[in-house]
C-alpha cells in the first residue's frame, strides 16, 4: 500500500507539524480532513523513490510511465523524460 502526504489547506497546524502520512489503498478515498486536529487537508504528490540496483535512466522512466522534470531556473521545471504532464512547470 502507497503512503500518502497530506498537509492541511491552511498551510499550517500546531498538532500534525503542517503534513502527516497516511497509509492507503490506491481505491480509498482522499481524507477530507485531518484525523488529529480535524482541518480540512488535501493530498500531495510525493517523489517516487527510484534508486538502488533499478535503473533511473531517461529511457527507463519513459518505459516505465513515469515523467522526469528537471529544473531549469527559478520556479521553472521541464519535462526531460516521459510523455504525461506538461512540457513546462512554472511554480510562483
Amino acid at each position: 500500500m502507497p503512503i500518502y502526504e497530506y498537509v492541511p489547506t491552511s498551510g499550517h497546524c500546531d498538532k500534525c507539524q503542517g503534513r502527516f502520512e497516511v497509509m492507503q489503498r490506491i481505491a480509498d478515498a482522499k481524507l477530507a480532513a485531518c484525523p488529529s486536529c480535524g482541518q480540512p487537508c488535501e493530498r500531495r504528490i510525493s517523489a517516487v523513490a527510484l534508486g538502488g540496483t533499478y535503473s533511473v535512466s531517461d529511457d527507463k522512466i519513459k518505459h516505465s510511465g513515469l515523467t522526469k522534470y528537471r529544473k531549469a531556473g527559478d520556479g521553472v521545471y521541464e519535462r526531460t523524460a516521459g510523455t504525461g504532464g506538461p512540457e513546462v512547470i512554472v511554480r510562483k
